[in-house]
């Protein structure tokens, strides 16, 4: 027997937008909300200590795991795509970095027809959601949810390599996510007291207890319910049990850039050939559903080191237990690090007006090139992006069924113009790597090796190693043109009661990794909520 509830708003996703939007949309009590998450806890060590990040990756008890589309230009591969399954979504399985991207991202898409969304209008929202006492009060938050961190230590072999690169004439950057993005600098992290500082730690966990908001987990939306055009509730089931929950305001897809996209198309809403392919009955055409997926394609340089005093050497044997047992006491030490040390954001081509290319360098090298396990000797990376990938490709569910995973196809360095940026990302990580400060530490490279010289021989290496950096969107694209789905209000076109807020949303791809800027969405879209019930 089904079974029945009702609240005043029915959020599907508990990741980081739906931990925000659970948070503001029951601060003041008058309204009731339900957040259904198909995932489970977040209360688990690889989840708590940042270096867990590596055990996250591929765990599907935290991860859903999915795979990409084979693609010509990344070598017919299936790629690993991990999306957060639990508590916290993907902050809570992610590299913690806090990057915003740079002011005229968010003018772009102002300038789109999405009025409201200038770089003023979510620079309050951006600083809403975050505590960094260090920053310019102009720009950064003091007294948010969400605590942006310095790392705990810093070490030689990233001292080298910051010092190198501004030998090169790059300037160190006080402050990446203010007004002005380009330099190098430490990374700026979601880590507080030597723990992850989720979306779950600093907006649901401290309001979980309310007496308006229930948070039920592994819990999976089959579909959506429309009546009428309107979007009156969901269907979903738990441990086995058919169960459904009707929205009197409105239902809010925040299941992310593969999930919102994804339940969209099982409910009838999309690409009307798509849909009458799978045998989905049209409830509403709307075309961008699943289209515009972007992410971004990071490939790796990495050296042996000549010294034993790389991350790698910490994460063996005796001193792995001395390092499990600092973090366990102190949350200091190797657990307590991020996946990346320090940033560069520079520029693939002198003509360019902001930077294109994002680095990572960490002093830490891993055996498949990719996270994951580290080598048994010193070793150091440096990876790289194109942060405004013009490449696009697309979601599309596969079968009715809402269980069944859908296609997702990046497409990645499809585009002539990424290709070109990330052959001079490799060519600026090997010069980042070869400066006279990291002479002292550089025995070898290993990746991509000495042998990959030309720039055809660079591209070939990208489309053979290159992965994905976990920064997909776009699927729900705002705007007011044809093949948006959402308009500036964060409505879905053509269905009343139905909003989606989440890294769907995004018009362009920010010069940035995407979960400061889906904080910032969840905050705004919170405020729009909230206007609109007083209104």
């Amino acid at each position: 027997m089904e079974t029945k509830e009702t609240f005043d708003f029915v959020i599907v996703g508990a990741g980081s937008a739906g931990c925000v939007l659970a948070n503001r949309l029951t601060e003041d009590g008058r309204h009731s909300v339900m957040v259904l998450e198909a995932g489970g806890s977040d209360r688990h060590p690889f989840v708590a200590a940042p270096a867990g990040f590596i055990k996250t990756i591929d765990h599907p008890g935290f991860n859903w795991c999915f795979k990409t589309e084979p693609n010509a230009a990344t070598k017919d591969r299936e790629i690993l795509f991990p999306r957060g399954r639990v508590l916290g979504g993907s902050s809570a399985i992610n590299g913690h970095l806090y990057v915003r991207g740079q002011p005229k991202d968010y003018d772009t898409w102002a300038q789109a027809g999405n009025l409201g969304w200038s770089y003023e209008d979510v620079l309050p929202y951006f600083k809403k959601s975050e505590t960094r006492p260090e920053g310019d009060a102009k720009t950064r938050g003091t007294e948010g949810p969400v605590h942006v961190s310095d790392i705990h230590e810093r070490h030689p072999l990233s001292e080298a390599f910051i010092a190198g690169v501004q030998s090169l004439g790059i300037s160190e950057n006080p402050d990446y996510n203010g007004r002005v993005q380009e330099g190098v600098a430490y990374y700026q992290r979601t880590i507080r007291n030597g723990t992850r500082h989720s979306a779950a730690t600093a907006y649901l966990r401290p309001v979980i207890q309310r007496r308006n908001l229930i948070v039920t987990s592994e819990a999976m939306v089959q579909r959506l319910s429309i009546e009428d055009g309107r979007c009156t509730g969901v269907l979903y089931h738990r441990h086995g049990s058919a169960r459904s929950a009707h929205a009197r305001h409105s239902v809010i897809l925040s299941a992310g850039a593969i999930g919102s996209p994804h339940l969209l198309q099982v409910s009838g809403i999309g690409p009307g050939a798509l849909l009458q392919t799978l045998g989905v009955p049209v409830v509403h055409e709307l075309p961008g559903v699943g289209e515009n997926l972007r992410d971004h394609f990071a490939v790796r340089t990495a050296c042996r080191v000549t010294q034993s005093i790389t991350l790698n050497e910490r994460a063996r044997g005796w001193r792995l237990g001395w390092e499990i047992t600092k973090w366990v006491v102190a949350r200091r030490g190797l657990l307590a690090f991020s996946p990346a040390h320090v940033a560069v954001f520079h520029r693939s081509a002198d003509h360019l007006e902001t930077p294109d290319l994002q680095f990572v360098f960490t002093p830490a090298s891993y055996s498949d090139g990719m996270t994951g396990q580290l080598q048994p000797f010193p070793g150091m990376t440096a990876g790289v992006w194109q942060m405004r990938p013009e490449s696009r490709g697309y979601v599309r569910a596969r079968t009715p069924n809402p269980d069944d995973a859908p296609a997702i196809q990046p497409n990645y360095l499809d585009a002539p113009e990424d290709q070109r940026a990330i052959v001079s990302g490799l060519q600026w990580s090997r010069r980042f790597m070869q400066t006279d400060a990291m002479s002292p530490y550089m025995a070898e490279e290993t990746l991509p090796g000495p042998n990959v010289v030309d720039q055809a021989a660079l591209l070939d290496y990208a489309q053979a190693r290159g992965a994905t950096v976990y920064h997909a969107m776009g699927t729900c694209r705002m705007g007011i043109d044809p093949m948006a789905v959402v308009d500036p209000e964060l409505r879905v076109h053509g269905i009343k009661g139905l909003r989606v807020i989440d890294a769907s949303v995004m018009p362009t791809m920010p010069s940035a990794n995407t979960n400061a800027a889906t904080l910032m969405i969840a905050e705004k879209g919170a405020d729009i909520i909230r206007q609109s019930i007083q209104s």
